[in-house]
């Protein structure tokens, strides 16, 4: 028998619950789709787990940091189970305050199972069938597995898996010098491990500058992170009770041997089994949904949040996709995806904050450009602090005054950015933020001087 609502919405990560909230609101019978965890990737395996994994990393780090504090403390020693259990902690109470919440929405009814459409605006979950005037798909993405030569014959561990460890890796070969691999390259040299980074591209971090990313290897590398980087042919096997990546590298030993083995790699979809040509709704050559600047895909009534859409990779940028969807839906308010400036941050530590354009894109944009550049080292509050590592860069558009990118690597330089990056959505000149009066001794105080040290760029 076929159950009919007003919408449906497929996936109760990041935009999916909040979007039920909004058609709970306006009375519309709702059905909310969801096979596996509520709060998808970031409540539970992504954002807020790992973030909580940084932070004991870092309680750790600084413990032993102790004598250049002016105090001792005895040799510290990492329990994986106990840093663990606090991480499970925080996701549990994080889902169930989700889980809390979809149940108080009067007109929303939790389905769990896969959802599949099998015709237009109809999708199969087990023996239901639901239909609905309106979809809305949240379905998110999941760890890729590259096709390198050996990767099924040995045991492996994903960004998802990596939350079920307990023990310290004796040594963890991570394959993949971006965001993920970076974080947990840091987090685990902290808890004890010995590391190894394997990038098959010529540096860290192919999209960002030269100098950031070059920075952040440097900053790894103080704390004894071994990275192997223009790894362009790698097979993975067994050695004994551990794995090996044989390499074809310009410089170094041709093989990275360890314990244990993290694939980093980056992440794809979850669009392969929702039998989406079912519904006319088309994806691209990596599986992405199409989307138009509101979300809405190829087929009328449909739309794609999220990772899915291959729009922005982010939980904030998820989170925006459902406030554009909402926004036109709901509020007479247009908005769309092009609306927003790309912003992120790599929680390293010290974390590096970006928005706007890097060099590469500021160049081909064929604006004559002002930089500024400054260490953070002449930033009073980090030198009180003991964090002078990385530094802040800014990039101007030497004509209309705008600022078009930032990159602040350094001590907050993720929250610090955001000073940049709420004068650029307010279209304000860089002038604006010269003028402010900033408090000292703060980080922020110096973002002022570095924009008095712009210079011509080319």
């Amino acid at each position: 028998m076929t159950e009919r609502y007003d919408a449906l919405v497929v996936g109760a990560g990041q935009a999916g619950p909040a979007l039920c909230a909004r058609l709970d609101k306006a009375g519309l019978k709702t059905a909310l789709v969801e096979r596996k965890l509520l709060g998808g990737t970031c409540v539970n395996v992504g954002c807020i787990p790992t973030k909580t994994l940084v932070a004991s990393a870092r309680a750790v780090h600084m413990a032993r940091r102790g004598a250049e504090f002016g105090f001792s403390s005895s040799a510290v020693q990492t329990d994986l189970r106990a840093v663990k259990a606090r991480k499970d902690g925080v996701v549990q109470q994080s889902a169930d305050g989700l889980a809390g919440w979809i149940a108080g929405m009067k007109n929303v009814s939790l389905v769990r199972g896969q959802a599949r459409f099998t015709a237009p605006r109809t999708i199969a979950v087990g023996e239901k069938v639901l239909e609905a005037e309106r979809i809305f798909l949240n379905v998110g993405g999941r760890a890729m597995v590259p096709d390198i030569p050996g990767v099924k014959d040995v045991p492996f561990l994903t960004s998802t898996t990596m939350m079920d460890m307990d023990t310290v890796p004796e040594h963890l070969v991570i394959v993949g010098g971006s965001y993920i691999g970076l974080e947990f390259a840091q987090m685990y040299r902290r808890f004890g491990s010995r590391v190894t980074v394997v990038e098959r591209m010529a540096k860290l971090l192919p999209r960002e500058d030269d100098d950031v990313a070059a920075e952040i290897r440097a900053i790894l590398e103080r704390e004894g992170v071994a990275i192997r980087t223009g790894a362009e042919c790698m097979a993975i096997q067994r050695t004994g009770s551990g794995v090996s990546v044989n390499l074809e590298c310009k410089a170094g030993e041709p093989v990275a041997q360890g314990s244990h083995l993290l694939l980093a790699v980056g992440r794809l979809p979850n669009t392969h089994d929702l039998g989406l040509k079912a519904a006319g709704i088309e994806t691209d050559a990596r599986g992405y949904v199409k989307v138009d600047d509101e979300c809405r895909t190829s087929a009328e009534g449909v739309w794609c949040m999220g990772d899915a859409n291959g729009r922005g990779a982010f939980t904030h940028t998820s989170w925006n996709d459902y406030e554009i969807v909402a926004a036109n839906l709901f509020d007479n308010d247009p908005r769309g995806i092009s609306d927003r400036i790309p912003c992120y941050a790599l929680f390293i530590d010290p974390p590096l904050g970006r928005v706007g354009m890097n060099e590469e894109e500021a160049k081909k944009s064929g604006r004559r450009l002002l930089r500024a550049k400054m260490p953070m080292a002449r930033v009073g509050r980090a030198r009180e602090a003991g964090e002078t590592q990385g530094f802040m860069k800014v990039l101007v558009d030497a004509d209309s005054k705008e600022l078009l990118g930032a990159a602040i690597l350094g001590l907050n330089g993720d929250e610090i950015v955001h000073s940049l990056l709420d004068v650029m959505y307010a279209k304000q000149p860089y002038t604006t933020i010269q003028r402010a009066v900033h408090i000292h001794p703060t980080v922020t105080e110096l973002v002022p001087t570095l924009l008095g040290s712009l210079k011509p760029w080319a």
